[in-house]
């Protein structure tokens, strides 16, 4: 079977749509959609069901992904490690929230440079961007705020992150003490408001449950079989360890 086939299917298995796996691959989505017919074909049996969104895999889909990703990983690290030892020098690639990876993540890793571990980082606060990324060999390890479903891209938990509301103390002033727990969000109709999305998603679930303050998981992400390479495993552990702390 080729192998660009076989690296054509896993990335639509990990992405979920031909689309999405055509943009990680760099190809047309009618070069991928001719690649997986011509699978389907060698194969007997449609890897892929097509839905209103995407695709979703048949079993015989996920019985090839699961033999197949973790060889073509493999071969995709053979290649890697090649440009590596010439330095001397692994590089870890990562992925994950630009504010999380700078405060959090890079200095915890900052260590591992002195062990010959080079880090490269890829900047991204949409989730489905970097599990694409992920998915498509871009990236090695990844942060991610939902947890990746299937088993081709396994997630730890690595933190929770709790939300509060903060205001300068002359915005503050201006509710006086417990005006807010007694009255709750309309308060804020005539304050400024910042928040990441013009939705307020953030601010919107600290209303939906006010006993309990709501919290955001962050999630390690991997692929699967690529934590058998040295490097990454120490990596990743180096990152489960320093988490306990923040």
């Amino acid at each position: 079977m080729d192998l660009a086939l076989l690296r054509t299917f896993v990335t639509v298995h990990r992405a979920g749509s031909f689309t999405r796996a055509a943009a990680l691959l760099g190809l047309s989505q009618p070069a991928v959609t001719s690649q997986i017919r011509t699978l389907e074909r060698q194969l007997g049996r449609p890897p892929f069901l097509r839905r209103a969104r995407g695709v979703t895999p048949t079993t015989i889909g996920d019985e090839l992904a699961y033999r197949a990703a973790p060889h073509l990983d493999a071969l995709v690290e053979i290649a890697e490690t090649d440009l590596d030892e010439e330095s001397g020098v692994r590089t870890l690639h990562l992925a994950g929230p630009p504010e999380f990876l700078s405060l959090r993540v890079l200095p915890a890793l900052t260590p591992l440079i002195a062990q010959g571990i080079a880090l490269r980082g890829s900047f991204s606060a949409d989730t489905d961007e970097t599990l694409g990324g992920l998915a498509a060999g871009h990236h090695d390890l990844a942060v991610v705020t939902v947890r990746p479903r299937g088993e081709l891209l396994p997630a730890a938990p690595l933190c929770d992150e709790e939300h509060v509301l903060v205001a300068a103390p002359r915005w503050a002033g201006r509710l006086g003490p417990g005006t807010l727990r007694r009255n709750g969000p309309m308060v804020l109709e005539q304050l400024p408001v910042v928040e990441v999305h013009e939705s307020l998603p953030l601010i919107s679930r600290y209303w939906a449950d006010p006993p309990v303050p709501p919290l955001r998981t962050y999630f390690l992400a991997t692929r699967t079989g690529t934590l058998a390479l040295p490097h990454l495993a120490r990596a990743h552990e180096w990152l489960l360890r320093a988490a306990a702390d923040w």
